[in-house]
C-alpha cells in the first residue's frame, strides 16, 4: 500500500491539497476512484475506505476542496470557497484532478464518488465534465432546497452583504444544521446525525479540520449551487448513459430520511439516466461509510464497481479519445 500527498494548481492557480492511494505492485488497476469529500471535512478522513479498494484492485485519489483540509491556506478563513465564485471554482478543481488522474492512469475509467456537499459538487460537475467519466457514486445526497433552504440563501446573501462574505455564519449553521440532531436525542454531540458508531462521531469531533462554522460568502456559494444543479437545463446536460449509484442511511436527514433520495431518483430517471441503482440503509444516518455497518456498504460499493468499471468494463468512448 503506498498513501501520497501532493498538490495541484487548480483553478486559477490555486494550490490543492490531493491525495492517492494506491498499489505500487499493481500497474494496471481495474479503474479509478476519485472522491469529493463533504463539507467541513477533508480527505483523509477516507482512509479506510480507499484502503479497502485498493487491496480489491482500485486506485483512489482525492482533495481537499478550497477553505478545506490542507488546502486552507493561513491566508484564508475555514470553509471559505472563494471571494467570488467559490461553488465554480470548486468544480474546476475537481477537473484538475482528473485531468492528473489522466495523465498518471490514462485508460482506465475514472469514477466519481461524492459524499454531501462533494455529492451536490459531483453532480454539478457531470453536468459540465460528465464525458470524462464512466461512473457516478453519491453518497448522503439531498434534493431541492425547498423553503427553508431558499430562506437559507436569502438569510446568506443578506448576512455576506451586512457582515462580509469571510464572516462566519453560526446563524446559517444553526439555522440548516440545528434541526439534525433532533431526531435522536437524547444526543452527546452537536454531530451525532453523522453516524451511530460513537468512535466515529467522536473522531470527527475531535479533529480540528471538522465541524468548523463556515462563513456566508460559503452559504451562498454553497445554497447557489445546490439550486444550480436542480434546474432542468443544467440536468440535462447529464450523459445519459452514465452509470449511477446512489445511497444513504435511511434516517440521514440530509437526505429527509429517503425522501429526498428518491426526489433526486425521479429527477435523473425523467431526464433520461438510464443505469441507475438506489440503496437505503436501515437505521443508518448521514455518513454510510462511518457507519457500524460500514463493511457491508464497502462491500455494495465494490459489487457495482465490479459490474460497471471492473475487468470486463467497455469503457464508454466519449470524444475525448477521438
Amino acid at each position: 500500500m503506498d498513501t501520497k500527498g501532493f498538490y495541484i494548481k487548480g483553478y486559477q492557480d490555486k494550490s490543492i491539497y490531493c491525495k492517492k492511494w494506491s498499489d505500487l505492485g499493481n500497474t494496471e488497476p481495474k479503474a479509478v476512484i476519485q472522491i469529493s469529500h463533504g463539507m467541513a471535512e477533508h480527505i483523509d478522513r477516507y482512509d479506510d475506505f480507499a484502503r479497502f479498494m485498493v487491496q480489491k484492485g482500485y486506485v483512489v485519489f482525492g482533495n481537499d476542496h478550497r477553505g478545506h483540509g490542507k488546502t486552507l491556506d493561513k491566508t484564508e478563513v475555514f470553509g471559505h470557497l472563494a471571494d467570488e465564485k467559490g461553488w465554480r471554482k470548486t468544480v474546476r478543481d475537481l477537473n484538475y484532478l482528473r485531468e492528473e488522474i489522466e495523465k498518471q492512469y490514462p485508460e482506465e475509467p475514472v469514477i466519481m464518488l461524492g459524499h454531501s456537499m462533494g455529492s451536490f459538487l459531483a453532480r454539478d460537475y457531470v453536468q459540465e465534465f460528465g464525458d470524462h467519466l464512466q461512473g457516478l457514486i453519491l453518497s448522503g445526497t439531498g434534493g431541492k432546497l425547498g423553503m427553508l433552504g431558499n430562506l437559507g440563501l436569502w438569510l446568506a446573501k443578506l448576512e455576506k452583504l451586512l457582515r462580509g462574505k469571510r464572516r462566519k455564519s453560526p446563524l446559517l449553521d444553526k439555522l440548516i444544521f440545528g434541526k439534525y440532531n433532533k431526531e435522536f436525542e437524547p444526543t452527546e454531540t452537536p454531530f451525532d446525525w453523522l453516524s451511530t458508531n460513537e468512535w466515529e462521531v467522536r473522531a470527527y469531533v475531535e479533529d480540528p479540520l471538522c465541524g468548523n462554522i463556515m462563513t456566508a460568502g460559503f452559504y451562498v456559494d454553497l445554497l447557489k449551487g445546490i439550486k444550480k444543479i436542480h434546474q432542468s437545463r443544467n440536468i440535462e446536460k447529464m450523459p445519459k448513459d452514465l452509470p449511477v449509484m446512489m445511497f444513504s442511511g435511511a434516517l440521514d436527514p440530509v437526505g429527509k430520511e429517503g425522501e429526498g433520495v428518491r426526489e433526486v431518483q425521479k429527477i435523473f430517471e425523467e431526464h433520461g439516466v438510464k443505469d441507475l441503482q438506489v440503496r437505503l440503509y436501515p437505521e443508518g444516518r448521514h455518513e454510510m461509510l462511518h457507519e457500524n455497518n460500514k463493511e457491508e456498504v464497502y462491500q455494495d460499493i465494490l459489487n457495482w464497481l465490479t459490474e460497471k468499471a471492473g475487468e470486463h468494463y467497455v469503457k464508454r468512448d466519449s470524444k475525448l479519445k477521438s
